[in-house]
């Protein structure tokens, strides 16, 4: 009879490539699904006759979902596993996501919306739950980099090609583009059921709720909350911004440099991994810098004033990756599930609502850079809370 700690035996490290890509590719399937609709947007409202507030819900209403579908995700953990649970939500986000490409109408068009948004919000928490199954814990920075890196690799890939590539190749067809970014996540679905490892098989059924008891819930995704409000808040009024600074001839460039930092964070955070994640210096520098570059877009003028956007995306990337590595760290793998989801319900919550309280208090005083304010002020007042994050690991 074998040893009991046979299971536990750490597998060759050859075995970590394939793990890592499929890290990489369900983290890819984080953000492609959500930012397609962006470029898109244009033919899809010229088809269906969509308002600005309709083709503006493209965008919006995937990422409040991201908020909403953190519990089922957490749930879903709890009952079928994190590996389970990470498979059907790239089916769920598959048929939301495909179905858009399909959708005769704009009724159906927003429920495939909102149907792929669950799908991506089930995901959130599955791959930080499924580290702690797949890798050891020396190797869990480096597994929270690798699939954070392919996340916002998705952003730049989603918003970057399908325009000059992709569309180009189908026809020029809205829809069949949105069919074609979503099919390849089934192959990802199938293809996580190849590696045979399960290193922290948990011995009860974890709990699923958000333990509101635990500060880390709060406090990190209030945090969340930060990084969120600037990245989407800015990407958003960009345009308005730049407009008001009499430089709107910029705004193209001003997106690319904007989004690309995003890019860049991931490769520099999966470059320092081991030396930054779980450290709280770092996540406090990271959030002090995301503000003050915030405030630089509003004082500075001319490309001064795109660098600091360029500048706040780079470090606001940084903080998000930071974060969400936090949860298979600090916890035991029973409780990263619930952890990691309610994180992500209060942080995508806010990275929503922040913005748009911001936006209608533009709308009253005419002034945009209100909105600005609006997303500093909450950054400042939760600001604090990096100086006191507990980064010990809990007890089990």
């Amino acid at each position: 009879m074998g040893s009991p700690q046979a299971n536990h035996t750490p597998p060759p490290p050859a075995k970590l490539l394939p793990v890592a890509v499929l890290l990489w590719l369900s983290g890819v399937y984080l953000r492609i699904p959500v930012l397609v609709a962006p470029p898109l947007a244009p033919f899809i409202s010229d088809d269906l006759s969509l308002s600005k507030t309709l083709t503006g819900a493209l965008t919006t209403l995937p990422i409040l979902m991201l908020a909403i579908g953190a519990m089922p995700g957490s749930l879903a953990i709890a009952r079928v596993g994190p590996r389970n649970t990470l498979a059907l939500a790239l089916i769920v986000t598959v048929l939301g996501s495909a179905g858009r490409g399909l959708a005769p109408d704009t009724l159906t068009l927003m429920l495939m919306s909102a149907v792929m948004g669950l799908g991506v919000a089930m995901m959130q928490p599955a791959l930080p739950a499924l580290l702690p199954r797949w890798l050891q814990t020396r190797h869990l920075a480096l597994g929270s980099a690798i699939y954070m890196n392919g996340m916002l690799m998705g952003e730049f890939i989603g918003a970057g090609i399908t325009l000059p590539v992709l569309m180009p190749l189908l026809d020029n067809s809205w829809r069949a583009t949105l069919v074609a970014w979503s099919v390849p996540a089934l192959a990802v679905a199938v293809a996580l059921f190849l590696p045979r490892r399960d290193l922290a098989r948990p011995a009860r059924k974890p709990e699923w709720l958000p333990d509101w008891k635990n500060p880390l819930t709060l406090k990190i995704g209030l945090l969340l909350g930060l990084s969120g409000s600037l990245f989407f808040g800015l990407n958003a009024y960009m345009g308005e911004l730049l407009e008001q600074q009499g430089q709107f001839d910029r705004l193209p460039q001003a997106l690319f440099w904007f989004n690309i930092a995003q890019v860049f964070a991931s490769l520099m955070t999966l470059r320092f991994a081991r030396a930054w994640v779980g450290r709280r210096s770092v996540i406090v520098v990271t959030a002090v810098l995301s503000i003050l570059a915030t405030v630089g877009i509003m004082v500075l003028d001319g490309w001064w004033s795109i660098a600091s956007a360029t500048l706040m995306s780079l470090v606001a990337g940084t903080l998000l990756i930071l974060l969400v590595a936090l949860p298979p760290l600090l916890v035991s793998s029973e409780e990263t599930g619930r952890l990691s989801a309610g994180t992500f319900l209060v942080g995508y919550t806010l990275a929503f609502s922040i913005p748009m309280a911001g936006g209608a208090l533009a709308d009253v005083t005419g002034d945009i850079r209100h909105a600005v304010m609006v997303m500093i002020g909450y950054s400042l007042l939760v600001l604090p809370l990096a100086f006191t994050l507990d980064l010990t690991r809990q007890s089990e």
